[in-house]
C-alpha cells in the first residue's frame, strides 16, 4: 500500500499524530485536553514524519536532536528517534518501512551521524540497520540486608527538593554534569517535557533528590514508591528509582547511601543500571542486590559509517580492512582501514564484512567482534583479522545511557 509521507507541523496534526502512536502501542490511553494543549513542547518542530493513505493519518514517527558519546569520549551528532507507531488497521501493508526509510534520508540529510530509539519490539529494526548497542539492568535490592562494606565512603550530601519545581534545575544540572560513558546521550527539553507529562499523569507520590551545593549539584535522583494504598500496614514497601543521575564516585555513593537509609523501605528497585554497576560489589551480603531483568536499551543505527568512525577511539597497534554494507543509505556502503592511527577509505580486499546494523552493535564496545561473527552477523575473510578487530575496538565500560524515549 502506497501512502503519502509528510512532515507534520500544525497543532492538529500533531495531536492526531500522538494519538495514532498512543493507538498503535494499544497500551497507552489518548491525550487529554489538558495535554492535548502541551502537544508543541513534546516534539521540536519539523521533525515528525506522518503517513496518510486516503488523507487518514495511520502513522507515525519523531525525533530530537541530540549528541551521542563513543568510546575515548568524542561525541557525534545524533537523532533520538521515538514515537514510532503504525494503526493495527494498517499494518503489514509496508507503510512503517517506507515511513522509517524516508526518516534515515532525512536524518543524514541533517548531517546526523547517528541515529537511536528503544525498540517495543525486537524484530523490527535491524532491517532498517538498527542494531542493539547497549544493554540495561534491573536490580532489586533488600534494604533490611544491604549494609554497605566497612570501606565505602559516605559521598556527598543529598537533599531533598520539591519535585513540581525540580523540572526546572534537573536539566541543567544534567547538561553541567553529562557522563563520559560510551551511550550517554543529550536529554533534550521534549525529553524532559515528556517525563513531566508522564508524572504528572500518575497519582503516585514523586520524590526528587539533589546531590551538592545549590547551583553546583553533581547528580540527581527520581524516584517513587509503589503499592501505596496498603502502604500503612505493608510487609514490603518498595521504591522505585526512576532516574539515577551520577556521573561522579562521590555522587553515585552520596545517593546510594541516601537511598539505602530511607526509611520504611524494604525494597528499592533500581530500573535502569548499566552491566557493569559496582553495586553488588559494594554490600556485605552481595545477593542483596538481585537482578531481575536485563533487556537491550540502545538501538543505534549508524547514518554515516566515515565520520562516525572516525569519531571514534580505536587502541593498540593493529589495523583491520572492514567493508560495511547499507542498502539503505548507499553512500554508507565503502570500505576502510582502521588501526589507532585513523580511518581512511581504501580500494583493497576486506578482511571483515559487515551490514550497517551489526556495525551499529559494534560501535560502543557492548559487543565482542566474534559474538556477533558467530552469529553470521561478521563475514571473516581473515581469521587473524577478528582478534586485530576486537583488540582496535579495545575493552571499554559497559554503553549505557540510562534513559528511555
Amino acid at each position: 500500500m502506497s501512502a503519502d509521507i509528510r512532515v507534520l507541523s500544525d497543532e492538529p496534526d500533531l495531536v492526531a499524530a500522538a494519538n495514532v502512536f498512543r493507538a498503535a502501542m494499544v497500551g497507552f490511553r489518548p491525550l487529554n485536553g489538558a495535554e492535548q494543549e502541551r502537544v508543541g513542547k513534546l516534539v521540536e518542530p519539523g521533525r515528525t514524519l506522518g503517513a496518510f493513505v486516503d488523507e487518514n493519518l495511520v502513522a507515525t514517527t519523531d525525533s530530537a536532536a541530540s549528541t551521542l558519546t563513543l568510546p575515548g569520549g568524542r561525541r557525534v551528532a545524533h537523532a533520538a528517534v521515538t514515537h514510532v507507531g503504525v494503526l493495527p488497521s494498517h499494518t503489514r501493508r509496508g507503510i512503517a518501512s517506507d515511513l522509517l526509510t524516508r526518516q534515515l534520508v532525512e536524518l543524514r540529510n541533517r548531517g546526523e551521524a547517528v541515529a537511536t530509539l528503544r525498540a517495543s519490539e525486537a524484530t523490527i529494526y535491524e532491517r532498517f540497520g538498527y542494531g542493539v548497542a547497549s544493554t540495561s539492568q534491573t536490580v532489586e535490592v533488600l534494604t533490611a540486608r544491604a549494609a554497605l562494606r566497612a570501606g565505602v565512603p559516605p559521598g556527598d550530601a543529598v537533599r531533598l527538593v520539591d519535585p513540581t519545581v525540580a523540572w526546572d534545575a534537573l536539566p541543567r544540572i544534567y547538561d553541567r554534569t553529562r557522563a563520559v560513558r560510551a551511550g550517554t546521550i543529550d536529554r533534550p527539553a521534549v525529553w524532559w517535557e515528556n517525563q513531566r507529562l508522564r508524572a504528572e499523569g500518575d497519582s503516585a507520590p514523586r520524590h526528587v533528590g539533589l546531590i551538592g551545593e545549590p547551583g553546583a549539584e553533581t547528580g540527581f535522583v527520581r524516584y517513587h514508591p509503589v503499592g501505596t494504598d496498603g502502604w500503612f500496614t505493608s510487609g514490603e514497601r518498595t521504591v522505585v528509582v526512576d532516574d539515577l543521575h551520577a556521573p561522579t564516585r562521590r555522587a553515585y555513593l552520596g545517593l546510594l547511601h541516601f537511598l539505602l537509609h530511607l526509611d520504611l523501605v524494604d525494597k528499592l528497585v533500581f530500573t535502569s543500571l548499566p552491566l557493569d554497576d559496582p553495586l553488588p560489589w559494594l554490600l556485605n551480603d552481595r545477593r542483596a542486590a538481585r537482578v531481575t531483568g536485563t533487556r537491550d536499551e540502545t538501538w543505534l543505527r549508524v547514518l554515516d559509517v566515515r565520520a562516525t568512525l572516525e569519531a571514534r577511539a580505536f587502541v593498540g597497534d593493529g589495523a583491520v580492512v572492514l567493508a560495511v554494507h547499507d542498502q539503505i543509505l548507499p553512500d554508507n556502503s565503502a570500505t576502510f582501514e582502521i588501526s589507532w592511527r585513523g580511518v581512511r577509505s581504501v580500494v583493497a580486499v576486506p578482511q571483515l564484512t559487515v551490514g550497517v546494523a551489526a556495525l551499529g552493535s559494534l560501535l560502543l564496545g557492548g559487543v565482542r567482534w566474534g559474538d556477533l561473527a558467530l552469529a553470521g552477523l561478521v563475514d571473516v575473510h581473515d581469521t587473524a583479522a577478528l582478534s586485530a578487530a576486537e583488540a582496535l575496538f579495545g575493552s571499554w565500560p559497559a554503553p549505557h545511557a540510562g534513559m528511555y524515549f
